[in-house]
């Protein structure tokens, strides 16, 4: 794995904990140790992204990397896209989409609004351990951009 590889911080934005557990494992498992920062709504995780004074320039030179639920308690995924695509710093950030939903006109919505991925969790374990093992193995080849 390159250098630049390997300082992509992955913020996973999952609100089911069992969900979450799952996901970090696997990834490990594909011989990803990036960090992985957790947030299990949507609030904290714009926060983290944008800072304090929500301008979005803490995250300006970070190399991010976003595991995004659709699904979560206080707004929807679609909205954090939304607003991550809309920051000059973070519009650049890789989104990757992972939810249960396979609803086509969503998944449509979130590659217009610029999603990188857009994942269907597997409805059984071993398809999704399987799928996100896989998705540890892409994150291991890809180059993600420094944020400006």
């Amino acid at each position: 794995m390159s250098d630049n590889a390997k300082s992509v911080t992955i913020i996973m934005i999952e609100d089911d904990e069992g969900h979450a557990r799952l996901i970090e494992k696997n990834i490990r498992r594909a011989g990803v140790n990036n960090q992985i920062v957790p947030f299990a709504n949507g609030t904290d995780a714009l926060a983290f992204l944008f800072g304090p004074n929500g301008s979005g320039e803490v995250s300006s030179g970070r190399s991010l990397l976003i595991l995004l639920d659709l699904n979560l308690p206080d707004m929807t995924g679609i909205e954090i896209l939304e607003k991550v695509k809309a920051n000059p710093h973070t519009r650049l950030t890789p989104v990757v989409v992972l939810t249960t939903t396979d609803d086509a006109r969503e998944i449509q919505r979130c590659y217009d609004l610029g999603a990188n991925v857009y994942i269907t969790k597997p409805v059984n374990y071993d398809g999704f351990a399987n799928a996100i093992r896989q998705l540890g193995l892409f994150f291991s080849v890809m180059q993600v951009p420094e944020t400006t």
